[in-house]
């Protein structure tokens, strides 16, 4: 039973199919525990088309970013308490319960965010359907591990890190299909409310993880759970397995220190934990400064950025970059072991760093080559329609649509009808100009302006997921999994996933923040800086752990300067 996670290979994966096929009753379980991991992908994957429509509902939020960030970010602050929380009420009350207290929260959370009357209301939501995604996104994968055979383990957990990619990509069919509804962002974010009722109706028939009832000493309840999962001839084996785990981690607890802070003291005070924690925050803190989520969380709107006005036609695209996340899940699932961790994410940085440098280049381009600033054009739509900054600027003739979109937040573009690369009006945000720009048949811009490298952007972000999924998007939590010695091994893995969510919430919290203040061009070629300071930091700090047992990475760790050196451990076979 016990372990570790178990990395899946092709023969994990053709053992998994045989041993479902004999016992439906794994499938059953494992799906209905992941639809945890299906959750936490919708949550990360909606918000970022809910926030075109939300824009347009509330001007507050059109016309300040900071309030279109708390939206999308006070998920990530609820996550982080949420796993905090979730690891105590997995150890106190079971993980079936605490999977369900997380689809109340969630639930909670959708149906205030569908039926929000202002800004706040759906950040309050956001906050609840945080606290369910911490939960969840912590306390899934541990059930799934804990309830399912050791030989198919693997391959299970990994489901679940399939089902987040998946229920991103379902997000954005969602939402694109929600475009031509009343209530657009409302059904979008409502929806959400579905999954969870459906996950708590199916584990309400599932029983506790045989693990945590072991440790209640309900040592017949775990047997009772076992005889469903295993063959009769192996359930006793995996009895004694089981009792040996939990008292070995039970004497474990007992010659530690009590209290938070002295597991902080011993954690850090051992060497190959402390080494340990380098290469295991690291790889989270590179994760999230590399921008992925900036692409998650408003990937509609970096496709408006770079040149397309329509919020129909951004979610579109933006199906683009949630499908090739999904691929490169399962692209990773196949190759890891067969080609290593550490190769796997120096080559990935390579390839973010690459595309983030060229994609900074072709925003610069879009920004340098908008289309001109009109004063015909402008007052075409009456003096009371055209922007104030623009009609009070010394110099108008020398603004373009990014000088317009730059010098208020009450300023929109609207394009030339003809062409929208020639000279188009700077003029006043609001509906009624709005619809008057619309009418002529003419392209209406509020983030991003007509460009001839808008095409060359989205596939730039194409690219940049392609490099990123494979590697630094799954093999950070593969090594956590196995960096760490075994009885270190729930505190190291919740130290590099605080990590994972702090570094989170900072990019997501400041992103649309840094592009008022450093351009877009700026802003994504500063996420290449950090990304060549997270290769240098990998390349040192993270070794290879490709095919070791869990004591040889701990010998690995206590030679630390084979680690500094060379960032690999290789056998003694004498």
């Amino acid at each position: 039973m016990e372990g570790g996670v178990v990395k899946p290979d092709k023969t994990e994966f053709s053992e998994c199919y045989k041993t479902i096929w004999r016992a439906p009753y794994i499938m059953r379980l494992a799906m209905s525990a992941g639809i945890g991991g299906l959750l936490f992908g919708y949550d990360t994957g909606v918000i970022s088309g809910a926030l075109l429509y939300i824009r347009d509902d509330f001007k507050q939020v059109q016309k300040h970013t900071w309030l279109q960030e708390m939206i999308v970010s006070m998920a990530v602050a609820g996550a982080i308490f949420g796993a905090a929380v979730g690891g105590w009420m997995n150890d106190k009350f079971g993980r079936k319960k605490s999977i369900m207290s997380a689809d109340v929260l969630f639930w909670i959370g959708a149906i205030i965010m569908a039926f929000a009357p202002t800004p706040w209301v759906i950040i309050i939501g956001r906050l609840f359907v945080g606290l369910g995604v911490g939960m969840a996104s912590m306390t899934a994968p541990l059930y799934i591990s804990e309830a399912s055979p050791a030989r198919i383990r693997g391959a299970l957990v990994s489901t679940n890190g399939l089902l987040i990619t998946g229920g991103q990509f379902l997000s954005y069919l969602i939402n694109l299909a929600f475009t031509r509804t009343r209530f657009t962002w409302r059904w979008m974010l409502g929806v959400a409310g579905i999954p969870p009722m459906i996950q708590f109706i199916l584990m309400w028939s599932l029983p506790e993880s045989p693990r945590w009832l072991y440790r209640q000493n309900k040592v017949d309840e775990a047997r009772d759970i076992l005889e469903k999962i295993y063959p009769a001839d192996e359930v006793e084996k995996e009895m004694k397995a089981l009792q040996q785990s939990v008292e070995e981690e039970k004497l474990a607890e007992e010659s530690m220190e009590y209290g938070i802070f002295s597991k902080i003291k011993n954690a850090w005070g051992n060497k190959v934990v402390r080494r340990g924690l380098y290469a295991g925050i690291t790889v989270q803190v590179a994760q999230q400064f590399v921008g992925i989520n900036t692409v998650m969380y408003y990937s509609p709107t970096i496709v408006q950025l770079a040149g397309y006005a329509s919020n129909k036609t951004a979610l579109a695209l933006s199906l683009i970059t949630s499908g090739l996340n999904a691929a490169g899940t399962i692209i990773s699932m196949l190759f890891v072991d067969r080609c290593g961790r550490r190769r796997f994410m120096i080559v990935s940085m390579f390839g973010i760093i690459i595309c983030l440098v060229v994609l900074s280049f072709m925003f610069f381009q879009a920004s340098t080559h908008a289309p001109p600033v009109s004063l015909l054009e402008s007052n075409h739509f009456g003096a009371n329609s055209t922007c104030a900054a623009f009609s009070s600027a010394p110099n108008p003739s020398s603004w373009n649509c990014m000088t317009c979109l730059k010098a208020s937040s009450n300023c929109a573009f609207c394009a030339a009808g003809a062409n929208k690369y020639n000279p188009g009006a700077c003029l006043v945000l609001d509906d009624a100009t709005r619809g008057s720009c619309r009418a002529e048949h003419r392209s209406w811009y509020t983030q991003g302006c007509p460009s001839k490298f808008g095409f060359f952007a989205v596939l730039l972000m194409a690219l940049y997921i392609i490099s990123y999924a494979p590697g630094m998007g799954t093999v950070p939590w593969i090594v956590n999994s196995e960096i760490y010695p075994l009885r270190y091994r729930g505190f190291g893995g919740g130290t590099a996933a605080v990590a994972n969510w702090t570094s989170n919430l900072i990019v997501s919290q400041t992103f649309l923040t840094l592009t008022e203040t450093l351009g877009t061009a700026g802003t994504f070629l500063l996420f290449a800086g950090f990304s060549v300071l997270g290769l240098i930091a990998i390349f040192i700090l993270v070794p290879e752990t490709k095919g070791l047992q869990f004591e040889e990475v701990e010998k690995m760790l206590e030679k630390g300067d084979r680690l500094k050196l060379y960032g690999n451990y290789k056998r003694d076979t004498t």
